[in-house]
């Protein structure tokens, strides 16, 4: 704990406020219930009230309160994210550790398929899936996390690659290794800094492609809340000079570049380079 603080504190102003922003977000979506005086779908008045006293930041486009939904969509957006992320890093890093240590067709079959399924146009593609599959929220986080699998396969594999002709791959294969044994002892805690830099990324892609999904209405469904839906369902607010609908879309862009600051400063840490004060 004193190393984290003393590593907190020699951190750049960025990535303390990338954290500060992190944490915050997450202390909302995990005490949602306790911090909302209402709940997700409940109609508490008019459409479209004003900012007051009793509905801080108005209702929306059915009379739900605002700042409920805004606080909600923090716990549905971000965990649903999350957990795509996490499944498109187990798939996507699985398979590329393994066409890199492997090598040969089993390299080049994989490489191929990756290859043919980032030539389609992710959002068209995911569209299209999600016409046909219907849009559940386990099948919108299988669709993404399948999709989103091919980039972290082909950083996965590049990384690995490198990894996997160094002298001590090479000593576990001589000693009779298997291939679990290599990958999880000896190819992947080498590949760990960048992969843990990209998967800040991809979350940011993945949290930003379903607040897109859910704006064409083909992400997260109501009467869940989410921050897209959100932005369109209030987007007619805009010709009146109320900037309630910009409210998702800010929380949406804040998330985004706290967790850039972060995933920023760990490349550096991670890279040996010096921040400049």
């Amino acid at each position: 704990m004193q190393e984290f603080f003393k590593l907190l504190r020699s951190s750049p102003w960025s990535a303390r406020f990338g954290m500060a922003v992190i944490v915050f977000y997450v202390v909302i979506a995990v005490f949602a219930p306790v911090m909302t005086p209402y709940t997700e779908t409940e109609i508490v008045g008019s459409e479209f009230e004003p900012w007051g006293e009793g509905f801080l930041f108005g209702t929306d486009n059915l009379g739900r309160d605002m700042l409920t939904r805004l606080v909600y969509g923090a716990r549905n957006t971000i965990g649903i994210a999350f957990v795509t992320t996490c499944l498109a890093f187990f798939i996507g890093g699985i398979f590329g550790l393994i066409a890199a240590t492997l090598g040969g067709w089993v390299d080049q079959a994989l490489s191929r398929i990756v290859d043919v399924m980032m030539a389609l146009p992710s959002l068209i593609f995911a569209l299209l899936l999600l016409t046909i599959l219907g849009t559940s929220i386990p099948i919108l986080i299988i669709v993404i996390a399948f999709l989103d699998s091919t980039r972290v396969y082909r950083l996965a594999r590049a990384v690995a690659m490198n990894v996997a002709v160094m002298d001590f791959v090479e000593v576990a294969r001589l000693r009779g290794e298997g291939l679990s044994w290599i990958i999880g002892r000896e190819v992947l805690p080498s590949c760990m800094p960048p992969l843990v830099a990209e998967f800040g990324l991809r979350f940011c892609f993945v949290f930003l492609f379903i607040s897109a999904l859910s704006f064409l209405g083909l992400g997260i469904q109501p009467p869940t809340a989410d921050w897209g839906s959100m932005v369109r369902d209030n987007a007619t607010l805009i010709t009146y000079g109320d900037i309630t609908p910009l409210l998702p879309a800010g929380a949406i862009a804040l998330l985004t570049v706290g967790v850039n600051f972060v995933v920023d400063w760990f490349l550096h840490k991670t890279a040996g380079l010096r921040d400049e004060q």
